[in-house]
């Protein structure tokens, strides 16, 4: 009986011994970091892997990820140069590098964020006037993201970026830059239509040159094709007189055969509109020989007639 007893009490300790193993045994996941404190002060971190924390004497104080990590905070109220009052809610990107720092640097790291970067938030925009505020997100992003970097290093924090999400003005103001925006953009409409028509009369007036361009080198053309043809005749005229030239040298006519062509010609001459024709003196010689050539010719067919009439005689008289 006492064996029995003796073999219960060594089992139940050695479960024991068991279960506390088990439970110090831990396992730090991917992108994770353990803070373990020993007797209530800082003895290590660890870091991915596996880890055996003595029983009793080890503690886990806290668990930190070391994935970044964003913080949305609610709109804050902010003042402007020129005293107008905006809300504006920002967006912070960080990563804790230190796990050590982020666990004892501050109370409540989070917290301690959020009121830093609300605080430096007003600084910046407090030294700005509302136009500048809303076409310099960039800017404002930038400043904070530096003085908050600079601010968290002893937290163990890296500040990766800052975004302003919303920055929202006044109602009246809201209002004021709708009209604005509207004649603005009813402006540019103007501008553009003016444009436009300016466009489409300089495309007209570039038809229309075009036209008159395409219209002059038509009866330019024209007139280069009517010279040409005036121009052919002209000297198809001057090659037919030529080759009767040559014709007429060829055949050696006598003088009194130019003499008469030369009479001919003067007898064209007074057909027209001329009212005085100057005649050569050989042209009055060549007349009177003109005139004992046609009494020649009449008395040869004179001749000719009365031998034609004696030879109907005595065929009638046989």
């Amino acid at each position: 009986m006492p064996a029995v007893i003796i073999f219960a009490i060594f089992a139940i300790i050695a479960i024991l011994v068991l279960i506390v193993v088990i439970r110090n045994v831990q396992i730090v996941p991917q992108a994770q970091a353990y803070v373990i404190e020993r007797f209530g002060t800082y003895y290590t971190t660890w870091q991915t892997g596996l880890h055996i924390k003595v029983p009793f004497i080890d503690r886990i104080s806290l668990r930190v990820s070391l994935k970044e990590q964003v913080i949305d905070f609610p709109p804050q109220p902010v003042i402007t140069r020129d005293n107008v009052t905006m809300q504006i809610d920002t967006v912070v990107y960080f990563e804790i590098t230190d796990p050590k720092l982020y666990t004892y640097g501050v109370e409540r790291p989070l917290e301690a964020i959020e009121n830093l970067t609300a605080t430096t938030l007003r600084n910046i925009i407090g030294d700005m006037e509302l136009d500048s505020t809303l076409t310099s997100r960039d800017t404002i992003n930038g400043k904070i993201r530096i003085i908050l970097d600079e601010a968290t290093d002893a937290w163990g924090i890296k500040v990766i970026r800052i975004e302003l999400k919303n920055i929202l003005p006044p109602r009246e103001i809201q209002d004021a830059m709708e009209k604005q925006m509207k004649a603005e953009r009813e402006r540019r409409a103007r501008i553009l239509d003016a444009e436009g028509e300016k466009r489409s009369r300089i495309l007209v007036a570039e038809g229309l040159k075009e036209s008159a361009i395409l219209e002059a080198d038509a009866v330019k053309e024209k007139k280069i094709r009517e010279a040409k043809g005036e121009a052919e005749a002209i000297l198809t005229v001057q090659r037919a007189n030529a080759d009767a030239l040559r014709m007429l040298n060829e055949a050696a006519p006598t003088d009194r055969i130019i003499q008469l062509k030369s009479l001919e010609a003067f007898g064209k001459a007074a057909d027209g509109k001329a009212t005085k024709i100057i005649i050569p003196s050989d042209i009055q010689g060549l007349a009177g020989s003109v005139a004992t050539i046609k009494e020649i010719w009449k008395d040869d067919n004179q001749q000719q007639v009365e031998v034609q009439e004696s030879n109907a005689d005595e065929q009638q008289a046989d």
